[in-house]
């Protein structure tokens, strides 16, 4: 087993900051919950939220894997190497709706509550998708996965050790992400089969989310 005294070492770390981490987890939990712009409409902006805190037998588990792939890891690199100690997910019905969350989150961002730990970036397989998303200035990256979903790193200023990871997907993407979780996560499953379905899935996923915007764009003021 891989450095086995640095991982403990690391895992007490997180221990000590956990409170810390918890406060930052719910800070932005009520900026999404509690902001009127994005929980109005008929449907409201935000269809619904969720929020976690890194599990610590996860985070052991992945530190042994960052270990074994010869990453460096130690006290003073620690909370810049793993960036999702706490998260919140912001889920909307369809796309259409994004614009108004991220103009939200980068409002945070101007106004100095939030700073960036990197540039968003906008996980999908769709072309359609993509040219949408880099029209608002995201970075799009493709995931063999077929992974669907936007994520953010904030923190509260440029001194706070950790980060928030903010992810933003519709409802269809995220039926397809707790799937995918529960059978790619810790370890990703070498089933063949299994890989192909979740492919498949992720298209029906995508003509779901589509089908769901053309309903919104179509309905009589």
């Amino acid at each position: 087993m891989p450095h086995i005294e640095s991982i403990e070492t690391l895992l007490n770390i997180y221990d000590d900051k956990l409170d810390e981490i918890k406060m930052l987890k719910n800070q932005v939990f009520d900026f999404f919950q509690l902001n009127k712009e994005l929980n109005s409409g008929n449907p409201s902006i935000v269809h619904s939220l969720k929020a976690r805190i890194k599990d610590r037998e996860h985070l052991r588990e992945k530190l042994k894997r960052k270990f074994t792939k010869g990453e460096e890891i130690n006290d003073t690199n620690f909370f810049e190497q793993i960036t999702d100690f706490a998260g919140v997910r912001v889920i909307h019905l369809y796309q259409d709706q994004f614009p108004v969350i991220h103009n939200a989150i980068m409002k945070q961002i101007d106004k100095k509550n939030w700073v960036l730990g990197e540039q968003p970036k906008a996980y999908t397989w769709d072309p359609e998708s993509k040219v949408f998303f880099e029209e608002l200035g995201l970075e799009v990256e493709q995931k063999e996965s077929f992974y669907t979903s936007i994520h953010y790193l904030v923190k509260p200023h440029n001194e706070f050790p950790f980060y928030c990871e903010i992810q933003v997907r519709t409802l269809f993407e995220e039926i397809w992400g707790e799937i995918d979780h529960s059978v790619n996560y810790p370890l990703q499953t070498k089933n063949i089969a299994t890989r192909e379905q979740l492919r498949v899935l992720s298209k029906l996923v995508g003509a779901g989310s589509r089908l769901a915007d053309s309903i919104f764009r179509t309905l009589p003021n």
